[in-house]
């Protein structure tokens, strides 16, 4: 199992249709709660979002992998809690 790191920041509405997608399919899908995850607030952490190769919020890395940037919906979402899964 692999790390999830979420970029966005806290006013972006796809960061939380994004955000909402997770809950949902936490909610459904009891096996992603396990999943490592931490979000990156590039706002708050620029130091660190520097660090990562990505224009768009919210962006998906999976260990040191990008799986998804910019708008993002229920099946985008899924597709990183899988790839951190496999």
């Amino acid at each position: 199992m692999k790390k999830i790191t979420m970029f966005m920041f806290a006013s972006c509405p796809h960061c939380k249709l994004a955000l909402k997608c997770i809950d949902d399919l936490k909610a459904a899908h009891p096996e992603y709660a396990g999943v490592p995850f931490e979000m990156i607030d590039e706002r708050k952490q620029p130091d660190v979002a520097e660090k990562y190769d990505y224009y768009y919020v919210p962006t998906f890395y999976v260990g040191e992998e990008k799986i998804h940037e910019g708008h993002a919906e229920m099946a985008d979402v899924e597709k990183v809690f899988q790839a951190a899964l496999a």
